[in-house]
């Protein structure tokens, strides 16, 4: 029964090279994500943004009632 052993030697190779394109490729993209995320949430623009703009309407109110 030759092809059951031509076949696993095909398929430890195929898993092998997608275990390998996962490690370089798969990782260090996950990586990139992690730290854009983590960085993006520790600066929170858009919550600072939304506050100031909140602060100036408050403050034209203010100036308009004037």
């Amino acid at each position: 029964m030759p092809f059951p052993v031509a076949f696993m030697v095909g398929f430890t190779e195929l898993v092998r090279m997608l275990v390998l394109l996962v490690m370089y490729v798969g990782l260090p993209t996950l990586l990139i994500v992690v730290v854009y995320n983590y960085l993006d949430g520790k600066r929170g623009y858009e919550e600072r943004i939304a506050g100031l703009e909140q602060r100036v309407a408050e403050l034209e109110q203010e100036q308009s009632t004037e």
